[in-house]
Parts: structure tokens; C-alpha cells; sequence
């Protein structure tokens, strides 16, 4: 039994967060993304959006401090340099957990769905905000 665990974290998906390395790659994405054909381990957060699972995700796991963008987001498309409010309040979210400013990179759809494809597992949530699909590179304690 353990204490401080998030109450939506289960322990399959405690196991997947415990085993991430230092630069490892989570893909915590929104209900639309096609995780079951572009990831190699992907976890289902049911009624649970992309923000949620983030604050939770992030009691736990440490946001990587030596790489510049350690947070990528999906392009959307057709106007790449616009951020949806979901994205900001992600990268907030991000951010203030990591205790520092954090940079975000952003990738074209397609781009990201072959990033997630080499990322260590995938938490598809059922957020229903158009564009939100992160990756987060971790980092160590």
C-alpha cells in the first residue's frame, strides 16, 4: 500500500511512470489522437482530460532540465504558430511543476505522430480540446 499517489494513477500506470529513464519520452494525448497504432505502450486515463492527467503525472515524474524544450506539442494545422488554450494551460501546468519556466516545441501532425512512435508509452486521455497531444521528456531526481 502506498501514501501521496494520485488517486487516478493505477498501478499499471504507476509501473509504466516508475519505469521512465532520464530523456525517456510520455505522450499524454487528447480522445482524438490514434494511440493504439502509433504507440508501443499506451495507458487509457478514461474521463480524464490532458490537464488533469498532467497534474497528476507530474507529482511523480520530473520534467527534464537538460535538454531546451523538454515539452513538444502538436502543430495545429494549417496555422502552426497558433496555440490553443489547452496547450498553455498544459505547459502552465508544466511549468509550475517543474519549478521553472519551461520551452515548448511544437511538431506538424505527422511529425508528432512518428515521434510518438519511438516515445516510451502513451497516455491517451479522453480530453476533448482539439490539440491536445504532448510529449514530455523526463528527467532525473
Amino acid at each position: 500500500m502506498l501514501k501521496g499517489i494520485p488517486e487516478l494513477i493505477d498501478p499499471e500506470l504507476l509501473y509504466v511512470l516508475a519505469s521512465l529513464g532520464h530523456g525517456d519520452e510520455l505522450a499524454i494525448v487528447d480522445r482524438n489522437y490514434p494511440a493504439a497504432s502509433t504507440g508501443r505502450r499506451v495507458h487509457h486515463l478514461r474521463g480524464i482530460d490532458v490537464t488533469t492527467a498532467a497534474e497528476a503525472i507530474l507529482q511523480l515524474v520530473p520534467v527534464d532540465s537538460f535538454v531546451d524544450e523538454p515539452v513538444t506539442r502538436m502543430e495545429v494545422v494549417d496555422d502552426p504558430d497558433e496555440i490553443p488554450e489547452v496547450q498553455r494551460a498544459f505547459l502552465e501546468i508544466v511549468s509550475r511543476a517543474a519549478g521553472r519556466d519551461v520551452r515548448m516545441a511544437s511538431l506538424p501532425r505527422f511529425d508528432f505522430y512518428e515521434r510518438v512512435r519511438g516515445a516510451f508509452a502513451v497516455v491517451a486521455t479522453s480530453e476533448a480540446r482539439p490539440y491536445g497531444c504532448f510529449l514530455i521528456t523526463t528527467g532525473v531526481v
